[in-house]
């Protein structure tokens, strides 16, 4: 499969990337015959959008914003249960092997840079069952400890990792504890032409975008998704894990935090995670980061042939 071709879109949260991925595979559609290919299909590396009515708070990408692409790996898990990236690894390249055989091009494009890494590098971890034991030696635990703990047992996880969720630290350990350390999996990279596009903002820019779409999520309904969210099984310790969005707003319909600490949170760590977003990207060999779409056609352009 070494002529076959991938587009990579990276970046952080409110980058655009969604609309650029779209934007992207409808110039290759576009310009199909004399690119040599049937199309493309935008495949999601989103670690909340995989999972089924989680879609204000991820920002899922709607059918009219879709323009028509078909997008794959949205509303494919259970929001109740725990979903691997080993799991993800699995979906993703069968998906992208298909994309293939009909002669098209995949544009995975998302913010979760273990998923974009467990696809184009192999790098990932093994299924790991959980632990009852150590869950329950642990879980009343001061997230501090936990990072700790995760810093002594695997210090390259604990350097990527939320601080700040409890759940993604104690599974973290959980893996750490089985394995040895993450990852175990020799690479296993894919075998095709790769265009790794990495989607940068300004950082004054950034945060106003991160504040205009907190502001429209809210006005969306986003506190009324997750309390179905919850009404439906998704038990509040479980929305901790689901992203900061699901987290702090869960909190607030506790009656744990007010309206404006909710608010005021949720802009400053979403701000701090964009921040671990960039240092993740940075570290990806090959990427080439863009500013517009410009630029970011440009980059395909000269890909495509």
């Amino acid at each position: 499969m070494g002529n076959r071709k991938i587009i990579v879109l990276g970046g952080t949260n409110a980058s655009g990337k969604s609309d650029l991925a779209v934007k992207i595979a409808r110039f290759i559609g576009a310009h199909g015959k004399r690119l040599g290919t049937n199309g493309a299909e935008v495949i999601s590396a989103d670690s909340r959008q995989i999972y089924k009515g989680m879609d204000i708070g991820s920002g899922k990408v709607t059918k009219k914003e879709m323009q028509g692409i078909p997008h794959r790996l949205l509303d494919v898990a259970d929001p109740k249960r725990i979903f691997s990236v080993a799991r993800y690894r699995t979906l993703a390249l069968r998906e992208i092997k298909r994309i293939w055989k009909e002669h098209k091009i995949p544009v995975l494009c998302g913010g979760t840079g273990f998923y974009i890494d467990a696809v184009i590098r192999g790098t990932y971890v093994p299924e790991v069952k959980p632990n009852p034991e150590l869950r329950r030696e642990i879980g009343r635990k001061p997230i501090e400890d936990l990072f700790r703990m995760l810093e002594k047992k695997d210090p390259e996880r604990a350097r990527t990792i939320d601080k700040k969720n409890p759940v993604r630290l104690i599974r973290a350990i959980e893996i750490a504890e089985a394995l040895g350390k993450v990852p175990v999996v020799p690479p296993s990279p894919l075998h095709a032409q790769v265009l790794f596009l990495g989607v940068k903002k300004e950082k004054e820019e950034l945060r106003k975008r991160i504040v205009l779409r907190l502001k429209k999520r809210m006005r969306q309904g986003m506190l009324k998704e997750i309390m179905r969210l919850h009404a439906q099984g998704v038990s509040w310790k479980r929305m901790e894990a689901l992203g900061l969005e699901y987290r702090y707003g869960a909190r607030f319909l506790q009656g744990k935090i007010t309206r404006r600490e909710l608010e005021e949170s949720l802009i400053r760590e979403i701000v701090a995670y964009a921040k671990r977003q960039i240092t993740w990207f940075k570290k990806e060999p090959g990427i080439m980061w863009i500013r517009n779409e410009r630029e970011a056609m440009e980059k395909v352009k000269e890909f495509m042939g």
